[in-house]
C-alpha cells in the first residue's frame, strides 16, 4: 500500500527481536543493541509518525487504502488512516482461515466455576461468528447500530463482539450481574437496538441470574431495544421469553446463514466502553476501529514479544479494556490462542488454579494484575499449590491496572522464575502507554518500582502544576504529548464538550492522563497515584502509592490502601488500611511499629505516617484499582457511593465495623 521504506523492516523485526531475547527463564543479554531499536523506533514515532504508523498499518488487510495516514488538522489530530476502509472481524479470523490457520485453536475456554474447557478453532469461530452476524441483519441491525452485551465470560460474548464488528455494529459490552440501575443507565445512554444477555453467570459458591436483573433496567430505562437475544447456558436452567421481544440463541443460529464483513471507515467506532467517572454522567469511551486494529496487532509482536500461533492469556475481564484488547481483539488479530478464563485467583478451586491453567494450556505470554497476584501470595505464601505444576513455555509475566509494588513483583519472580513486567495503560488508550518492550529489545530486567518506557507513539512527559516540565525524579502530572497514536479513544460517546473538558483543557496540547508520578534520568516512568490520591501533608504533597509501596514491602502486610484523613493541624495524614498474610502471628501493635518505622525510613518524617488499621479485605474494582475517593470518605465520616465496579462491596461494611471498633 504505502512505501514505509526503512521502517518496515525494523518495524517487522520487532517479534524477532522479542523471541531472540525472551528465552525461557533468561534476561536479554545483547543489551545496547537491543536499547538502540527501541530507541529508533521510539524518536520515529514522535518525529514521523505517519511512516511508523503506516509501516505498521501494511501488517493487516484493508479493503480501501487509507488517502492520508494521519490528519494533524483537528484539535487533537487524532485521526488515523483516513479513508481506509476495514473490517476488524475479517481481520482476527477471516484471514487467518484464508492462510491456513482454520485448524488452529482461536479460543482455549477453561472455566473451572462449570467444570468445561473447550477448544475452538479459528474455522469454528469463523463459522459461529457469520451466522450470528446473520442473525442480528435479519432482526433489523444495520451498521452504526449499537448491540448492548450483557453476558459473562464464556465464548459466546466474544463470538456476539466479533458478530458486531462484522456487520458494523457498535458493540457496548458491560459486566454481567450488573446491578439494575447501572444497567439501566448504559442502555439509556447507548440506545442499543439489540440486546444479547446470557441466562446465568456463575461466581464461586453461586449463581447470578442475569434475566431478572435486565428486566429490571428494562423497567426504568427509556429506551426499549426491539429485540432481545437470549443465550440459555448450558444445564444451568431455563428462562421463559417474552413474547414478540426475546428470540432463543440456539434457534436463531439453527435457521442461520453466514453473513460477510461489512467494510467500515477506520475512524468509525467499534466499540463504546463505559468507565469509572466523577461527573456522574455516563463516561462511554468510544474507540475508533482502524487504529485499534493497527496498534492491537503491532503490540502483541512489538511489546509482548510473542509469534503467531503461541498461547497468550491474559488473565483480566471482557467487561474491562484489557478484556476487550488482549482476550478478545489483539490476540486474534495476530493470530494466537487466546485463554478465556471463567474463574478466580483463588478459590476456584484454589491459589493454584493460575499455575493450572498456564502449564495445561502451554502458555507463551502471561498479563494479570497485582491483586490477583496478592490474592494467591496471601493464600499461599510460598506458593506450595503451584509448584506442582512445570511452566516449562511460560516467558513473561506482565503486570497492570495498579501500581506493582516491590515485594509482589520480587515474590512473582521467584515463583514464576520469568521476568516480571510492570506496564500502565488506560481505558482510554486501549493499549500500553508505558512498557518494557521486549519485541523491541527492552530489558526483561528493568528497575523495581518503574512501569516502563513510553510505548512508541506516546511522548510521556511530566508537568507541574504551572504547565512547566518537571524535573527528573519529581513528583508532577503525567501527560502525553498530542497527537496520541493509533487506538486511542476518539473521544466520549456523544459528549464532545465533556471529551474537551476532562482530557485536554486543563494541559492545551496535552493529553491529561490524570495520573502522578515522575521519570527517572533513563526514562522509565514511576505511576505513584491518581492526581486526586496526592495527600497535601502541611503543604507537602505525598503520593498515596508512595506510601503503600513502602508499607508492602514490610513482610507482614499483603495489600494495602493509603488516604488521607482530615487532621485539624496538618490537613491531612495518611491512613494505611492494611490486610495481612494469613500465616502471620505477629501482633497487629508490632506490625504497626514496623510499618511506621519503615515508612519513617524510607520517605522521612515529612509523611506523617503513624496510623493504621487492619482488615480483612481491601475493596478494589474488578481491575484492581482502589477506590479511594469512596475510602476517604469512609475514613472521615462521611457519605460515600460504592461503585458498581466493586468486586466486594461488602468490604466497606467491614471496614465501617473495624474503624469503630477503634
Amino acid at each position: 500500500m504505502r512505501a514505509a521504506g526503512q521502517l518496515r523492516g525494523l518495524l517487522g523485526s520487532a517479534a524477532r527481536a522479542g523471541w531472540g531475547c525472551a528465552g525461557r527463564r533468561r534476561g536479554c543479554s545483547r543489551g545496547a543493541a537491543e536499547g538502540r531499536q527501541y530507541e529508533r523506533v521510539f524518536r520515529a514515532s514522535v518525529g514521523e509518525p505517519a511512516r511508523v504508523w503506516g509501516a505498521a498499518a501494511e501488517r493487516i488487510e484493508w479493503f480501501k487504502p487509507w488517502a492520508r495516514v494521519l490528519d494533524a488538522g483537528g484539535p487533537r489530530g487524532a485521526s488515523w488512516f483516513v479513508d481506509g476502509e476495514l473490517n476488524i472481524c475479517y481481520n482476527a479470523v477471516d484471514r487467518h482461515v484464508e492462510n491456513g490457520r482454520g485448524n488452529q485453536i482461536a479460543i482455549m475456554y477453561d472455566s473451572p466455576v462449570t467444570n468445561i474447557k473447550e477448544a475452538i478453532t479459528f474455522k469454528e469461530v469463523l463459522e459461529q461468528v457469520s451466522k450470528l452476524a446473520n442473525v442480528m441483519v435479519k432482526h433489523g441491525v444495520m451498521k452504526g447500530d449499537r448491540v448492548v452485551i450483557y453476558m459473562p465470560m464464556i465464548p459466546e460474548t466474544m463470538l456476539t463482539m466479533l458478530a458486531c464488528a462484522r456487520i458494523g455494529a457498535i458493540h457496548s459490552l458491560i459486566f454481567g450481574g450488573f446491578a439494575s440501575k447501572e444497567l439501566s443507565t448504559r442502555i439509556d445512554h447507548a440506545k442499543p437496538k439489540l440486546i444479547v444477555a446470557a441466562t446465568f453467570g456463575i461466581e464461586p459458591g453461586r449463581k447470578v441470574e442475569y434475566i431478572p436483573l435486565l428486566e429490571g433496567a428494562l423497567a426504568m430505562t427509556q429506551h426499549k431495544p426491539e429485540k432481545v437475544l437470549i443465550y440459555h447456558r448450558p444445564n444451568l436452567g431455563t428462562v421463559p421469553l417474552v413474547p414478540g421481544r426475546d428470540l432463543d440463541w440456539d434457534e436463531e443460529l439453527a435457521k442461520a446463514q453466514p453473513h460477510d464483513c461489512v467494510a467500515v471507515r477506520s475512524d468509525d467506532p467499534l466499540y463504546i466502553l463505559y468507565t469509572s467517572g466523577t461527573t456522574g454522567l455516563p463516561k462511554g469511551v468510544v474507540r475508533p476501529t482502524g487504529g485499534y486494529a493497527v496498534m492491537l496487532n503491532w503490540t502483541m509482536s512489538a511489546i509482548y514479544g510473542l509469534k503467531p500461533g503461541e498461547v497468550w492469556w491474559a488473565a483480566s475481564d471482557l467487561g474491562w479494556v484489557v478484556g476487550h484488547s488482549y482476550i478478545c481483539y489483539g490476540p486474534l488479530l495476530h493470530g494466537n490462542t487466546t485463554v478465556l478464563y471463567e474463574g478466580k485467583p483463588v478459590g476456584t478451586p484454589d491459589a493454584g488454579a493460575y499455575f493450572r491453567v498456564l502449564a495445561e494450556h502451554e502458555v507463551a505470554a502471561f498479563f494479570t494484575s497485582p491483586t490477583a497476584i496478592r490474592a494467591i501470595r496471601q493464600q499461599d505464601p510460598e506458593a506450595a499449590l503451584g509448584k506442582q505444576y512445570s511452566l516449562t513455555r511460560l516467558r513473561t509475566l506482565f503486570v497492570a491496572g495498579e501500581h506493582c509494588d516491590v515485594e509482589t513483583l520480587e515474590w512473582s519472580k521467584k515463583v514464576f522464575k520469568v521476568p516480571v513486567l510492570d506496564h500502565w495503560w488506560q481505558t482510554e488508550t486501549g493499549s500500553a502507554i508505558t512498557a518494557s518492550c521486549i519485541g523491541l529489545g527492552n530489558s526483561t530486567s528493568p528497575p523495581p518500582g518503574q512501569a516502563g518506557k513510553p510505548v512508541p507513539g506516546y511522548n510521556v512527559m511530566i508537568l507541574d502544576n504551572n504547565k512547566q516540565t518537571a524535573k527528573t525524579k519529581t513528583l508532577g502530572n503525567i501527560v502525553v504529548k498530542l497527537p496520541l497514536p493509533p487506538g486511542a479513544f476518539s473521544g466520549l460517546w456523544e459528549n464532545q464538550e465533556m471529551t474537551e473538558k476532562i482530557y485536554f483543557q486543563k494541559f492545551p496540547g496535552y493529553y491529561d492522563t490524570m495520573d502522578a508520578g515522575y521519570m527517572d534520568e533513563e526514562g522509565y516512568l514511576y505511576v505513584l497515584s491518581r492526581v486526586d490520591d496526592v495527600i497535601n501533608i502541611a503543604g507537602h504533597r505525598i503520593s498515596a502509592g508512595a506510601i503503600e509501596e513502602i508499607i508492602l514491602s514490610h513482610g507482614a502486610v499483603t495489600d494495602c490502601a493509603v488516604v488521607g484523613l482530615e487532621d485539624a493541624l496538618k490537613g491531612h495524614v495518611p491512613l494505611a488500611l492494611c490486610v495481612l498474610r494469613n500465616d502471620v502471628k505477629m501482633e497487629e501493635e508490632k506490625v504497626l511499629e514496623g510499618i511506621v518505622k519503615c515508612v519513617r525510613q524510607n520517605l522521612g518524617p515529612v509523611a506523617a505516617f503513624q496510623k493504621a488499621v487492619f482488615v480483612k479485605q481491601i475493596p478494589k474494582t474488578r481491575s484492581g484499582k482502589i477506590p479511594r475517593s469512596a475510602l476517604s470518605a469512609l475514613v472521615n465520616g462521611n457519605p460515600y457511593q460504592i461503585t458498581p465496579t466493586i468486586e466486594d462491596p461488602h468490604a466497606f461494611k467491614h471496614i465501617e465495623e473495624v474503624l469503630k471498633n477503634k
